[in-house]
C-alpha cells in the first residue's frame, strides 16, 4: 500500500517594500491623471461648443444638435457679417481692446515688478503692514469696488475715456504677491550690492539688473493682467457710455441684446457667437508668443 504525502503548503510572501510603493505611485498617478483629464475636460466643453456654433447659420443654432457640426458650414459668411456688422464696428472694438489691455498690463506688471522688488530688497518702516493691506485687498470682489471708482472718476472727470479702463487696471495686488515671491529668489543679493559698489544708482540696479532677471516673472503678471483686462466686462460697462470706446466685450453685448430685442429677426446670434470666437485669437497668439520667455534663463540679461 503506497502512502501519499500532502504537498507542502506554499507560505504567501508579502510584496517587497518597493512593489507596494510602486502601487501605490500609479495608484495616485491615475487619480491624478483622472482630475486632470476632468477638468480639460470642463474648459474644453465651452470653447468646443464655441467653435461648433460658430459654423452654423442663425437658423441651425436653434434646430441642430449644440454639440455638433450642422448640414451647412457658415463660418465664413459668419465672419465677413462680424467685421461688416454696422460698418466694420467690430474693428474698432477690437482696437479698443488691445489698447486698455496692452497699455493696462504693461502698467500693472511694471508696478508689480518694482513693488514687489522693493518689498523684497528694502527694509523700511511698516514693509509687513503695508504688504498685508495689499494682500488683504485680494478679497475684495472688483465689482464692490465699480461704483465708488466711477464716483471717483467722474469728479476728476475720466469717466467715458480709455483712462476710465486702463488706470482701474494697473492695480494687481497679486501681481505684487507673485512678483515679491519671484524676486526673492530670482535675484540675488550679491549681483545688487556689485551695482552699488560700481557706483550704480538703484534706479539704474532696478533697469538694467534686475529686471532683465525677472523676464519670466514679468511676463506671467503681464499675460495675467492682459487677459484680465481684455475679458473685463462690468468695469466698460459702468465707466463708459460713448460706444466709440467700447471694448469687444462690451460691444458683444450690446449686439446680443440688439438680436435679443429683434426676437432674433435681426439674425444676429450667428454673428455674436462668431464674433466671440474671433474675439480669443489674440490671447491665444499673445500665449503662444510669450511662452518662450517662461522658459528663458532667469539671469541671461543681467550677466550680459
Amino acid at each position: 500500500m503506497t502512502k501519499t504525502l500532502d504537498a507542502p503548503a506554499v507560505a504567501h510572501t508579502p510584496a517587497p517594500p518597493a512593489a507596494r510603493t510602486r502601487r501605490r505611485k500609479d495608484r495616485k498617478s491615475v487619480i491624478a491623471t483622472a482630475f486632470l483629464l476632468a477638468f480639460f475636460c470642463y474648459f474644453l466643453v465651452p470653447f468646443f461648443w464655441l467653435v461648433v456654433s460658430a459654423t452654423k447659420t442663425n437658423g441651425d443654432l436653434f434646430d441642430s444638435f449644440g454639440f455638433w457640426f450642422s448640414g451647412h458650414f457658415n463660418l465664413f459668411d459668419n465672419v465677413r457679417a462680424v467685421f461688416a456688422y454696422s460698418d466694420g464696428v467690430f474693428w474698432h472694438w477690437m482696437a479698443n481692446s488691445a489698447w486698455y489691455s496692452i497699455a493696462g498690463a504693461l502698467g500693472a506688471a511694471l508696478l508689480a515688478t518694482s513693488a514687489g522688488y522693493g518689498f523684497s530688497k528694502f527694509a523700511f518702516f511698516g514693509r509687513s503692514g503695508m504688504f498685508t493691506l495689499i494682500l488683504g485687498t485680494i478679497a475684495v470682489p472688483t465689482t464692490a469696488l465699480a461704483i465708488p471708482t466711477y464716483l471717483l472718476f467722474s469728479k476728476a472727470g475720466l469717466t467715458d475715456t480709455p483712462w476710465a479702463v486702463i488706470l482701474p487696471s494697473l492695480v494687481n495686488p497679486i501681481g505684487i504677491y507673485l512678483m515679491r515671491a519671484y524676486v526673492g529668489d530670482s535675484v540675488p543679493d550679491e549681483i545688487l550690492e556689485a551695482g552699488r559698489i560700481d557706483g550704480a544708482s538703484e534706479a539704474k540696479i532696478f533697469f538694467r539688473i534686475a529686471l532683465p532677471m525677472t523676464v519670466p516673472g514679468f511676463t506671467t503678471v503681464f499675460l495675467f493682467s492682459l487677459v484680465s483686462t481684455w475679458n473685463n466686462y462690468f468695469l466698460p460697462l459702468v465707466m463708459i457710455s460713448n460706444p466709440k470706446w467700447y471694448p469687444v466685450t462690451v460691444g458683444l453685448a450690446q449686439m446680443n441684446a440688439t438680436a435679443n430685442a429683434g426676437g432674433g429677426a435681426q439674425a444676429l446670434f450667428s454673428v455674436v457667437i462668431t464674433g466671440a470666437l474671433i474675439s480669443i485669437i489674440p490671447l491665444v497668439v499673445a500665449f503662444l508668443l510669450l511662452q518662450r520667455f517662461w522658459q528663458s534663463g532667469l539671469s541671461a540679461g543681467a550677466v550680459k
